[in-house]
């Protein structure tokens, strides 16, 4: 292949969710992001809390409309011939801003190129103040591009973004059903999945036990799930901290391969975190403390750009004493741990 090409491909992506230290809710969304010479091109652009137009929350028909544009089977959107590439995670409108490209077919050579990155905030782009002077232009071979992006309209292009809640305190588990559903994720209770038709299990993408749940009740419900044909991400609550769970369930939810993640390691001990980020990206970490009376005890312990690599990153001390968690956010990926002593 020329080394004027590069290559283009499509992986699971999400933006994580989740219950902020100052109590706002941030929605989640499950979609495909490009990968260009095998990195995902959302990378490429700084700290971009952003999703792609192929987000497998929106109606099927607008799915597929979004990949016939992709495919230059439709007008351009924008002036220019410009298209939408990332969005708004929270309301994809151009007034709040989106990197937008031109993308234009070389019939002679039957390649794709993307070209002329920028940020845009309406009509216009002014590539001079807002262009992304550093990405691209990327030529695809035209076969590769196509069968990607065709690959899309042969399968299902959402996901199970619904939980299955199992514990011993309704209370607890009523407020993390609702804050689940604020952010996007739907949540049913349950303490007891023998007689749940397979055709209902198949809606699941992750089942959560609280603390109080014993071995048996959990093997049941694995047992129901394998029955079914059913595969789901098991996830132990480590703590009756709503915010704390929705992380943990965030975390099993994300369905982007391991490699392709920005956050890929957390290790709280010895009060302090170990982090790994695989680009440069704004970390945010969250202690949940719970006291002798298990009172929940929040503090936000670092908020930060970090460049690629490993990190080890001091905590205040009486964030986490005692018994204690972390959560370690960037846009794209979420992190749990408990503090090892």
């Amino acid at each position: 292949m020329s080394a004027e090409y590069a290559t283009f491909g499509l992986a699971p992506a999400m933006r994580a969710g989740g219950v902020l230290a100052n109590g706002d809710y941030q929605v989640h969304r499950d979609f495909v992001d490009f990968i260009v010479d095998g990195r995902p091109l959302l990378y490429q652009l700084s700290d971009l809390d952003a999703v792609s137009p192929l987000a497998s929350d929106v109606p099927p028909a607008i799915f597929t409309a979004q990949v016939r544009s992709l495919l230059l089977e439709a007008e351009a959107p924008l002036e220019d011939g410009r298209y939408v590439i990332y969005g708004c995670p929270e309301c994809e409108g151009i007034e709040c801003g989106a990197v937008t490209a031109v993308i234009e077919k070389d019939d002679s050579r039957d390649d794709y190129v993307w070209r002329d990155f920028a940020w845009q905030t309406g009509e216009h782009a002014d590539l001079e103040l807002n262009g992304y002077h550093g990405i691209g232009p990327f030529r695809f071979q035209g076969a590769e591009y196509r069968s990607a992006l065709n690959s899309l309209l042969l399968g299902d292009p959402g996901a199970r973004r619904r939980v299955l809640l199992i514990g011993a305190r309704v209370a607890v588990l009523a407020k993390l059903a609702a804050a689940l559903r604020t952010i996007g994720i739907g949540a049913d209770i349950t303490r007891d999945a023998t007689d749940v038709p397979a055709e209902e299990l198949r809606g699941y993408g992750a089942v959560a036990f609280g603390r109080a749940v014993g071995e048996q009740e959990r093997a049941a419900v694995r047992g129901s799930f394998e029955r079914a044909g059913v595969e789901v991400a098991y996830v132990d609550g480590l703590a009756p901290v709503v915010p704390l769970l929705v992380a943990q369930i965030e975390h099993a939810l994300d369905r982007s391969p391991h490699e392709l993640r920005r956050l890929t390691r957390l290790v709280a001990a010895d009060g302090e975190a170990g982090i790994e980020v695989t680009s440069t990206c704004r970390v945010q970490i969250t202690a949940y403390r719970l006291d002798r009376l298990y009172r929940t005890h929040t503090q936000e312990v670092f908020d930060g750009i970090l460049e690629a690599g490993r990190h080890r990153i001091a905590l205040d001390a009486k964030a986490v004493k005692g018994e204690s968690f972390l959560v370690a956010r960037t846009s794209g990926s979420v992190l749990v741990d408990a503090m090892a002593h």
